[in-house]
């Protein structure tokens, strides 16, 4: 294993922190979970649980470390563990919840890092940021979405704390109906990535252009299927849904080996495997 916590978006992932979905719920602070309200729809539980634990097989069959946060009643977005931190070689930067309703997970999942000795080197205390904003693009060049969920503040904020440590952080804006960036782009492979193409802006563009990127593009209503929305374990694996047919295919065609989550139920709440995962541990790609 590589020294240090998170070296790359898609070198081989070692461990993960999950959280159950036990309280999980719809609630209005997304546009699918709105949709499904609009229609009358509550959310199965025995059948978010069984969802969540193919999740974990995958991860475990993968040979990735699982850790759990034991689940919090009235938290009830708190399955998706992405978003209230990213992680880098040097610990967990803590961002800052945007909607009220889930402003109380980040004590919990920053006192779980404690608990596992994983330092924090950075926290957001101005604007807000979320993890599902968060990508890194190489070992000192960061990405961070503005769309509904982060804002420059907070960019601008985390921009400061971590200039000593040599990172470069790109800002990438986008509409916030898309909610946050891993719904619009999702890197899988080295320059490999799930786009919806026209929701990013051109500069960002031209940047994956200029950089060779491989890119498979899916349609505006899959963003909200959650179709971009997969979780790489490196070694050409990814966690994908059923669902997404097409992306599949074309992921195999290029060599990936593809687990094919049902998470129907979980779905509907407004977030997929990339969502529910926090990366803990992962090596340089090499």
């Amino acid at each position: 294993m590589s020294s240090g916590y998170v070296h790359s978006a898609t070198g081989r992932l070692k461990q993960v922190l999950l959280c159950p979905p036990d309280y999980l719920a719809l609630t209005p602070i997304n546009k699918i979970a709105k949709d499904w309200l609009n229609k009358g729809v509550s959310i199965d539980s025995n059948k978010c649980l069984l969802e969540h634990q193919q999740l974990i097989s995958f991860y475990e069959k993968s040979a990735i470390k699982v850790s759990l946060l034991a689940p919090s009643e009235g938290l009830s977005s708190q399955l998706f563990s992405r978003d209230f931190a990213f992680m880098l070689k040097e610990g967990a930067v803590i961002g800052r919840f945007k909607e009220p309703l889930r402003q109380a997970e980040t004590l919990y999942y920053k006192n779980k890092l404690i608990e596992m000795g994983i330092p924090i080197i950075a926290t957001c205390s101005q604007g807000v940021i979320e993890g599902g904003d968060f990508w890194m693009l190489d070992e000192k060049t960061l990405v961070i979405g503005c769309l509904q969920r982060s804002n420059q503040a907070g960019i601008k904020n985390i921009r400061q704390q971590l200039k000593p440590l040599g990172y470069e952080i790109i800002s990438v804006e986008a509409k916030a109906k898309y909610l946050h960036l891993d719904m619009i782009f999702n890197i899988v492979d080295t320059k490999v990535a799930i786009t919806y193409w026209p929701a990013l802006p051109t500069s960002f563009q031209n940047h994956l252009i200029k950089e060779n990127y491989d890119l498979i593009k899916i349609a505006e209503h899959e963003v909200f299927l959650h179709f971009c929305n997969l979780q790489t374990l490196g070694d050409k694996r990814v966690i994908s849904l059923e669902s997404n047919v097409q992306v599949n295919k074309q992921l195999e065609a290029r060599g990936f080996t593809v687990f094919k989550l049902n998470c129907s139920e979980i779905l509907k709440a407004g977030g997929g495997p990339h969502c529910m995962t926090f990366p803990i541990r992962r090596n340089k790609k090499t």
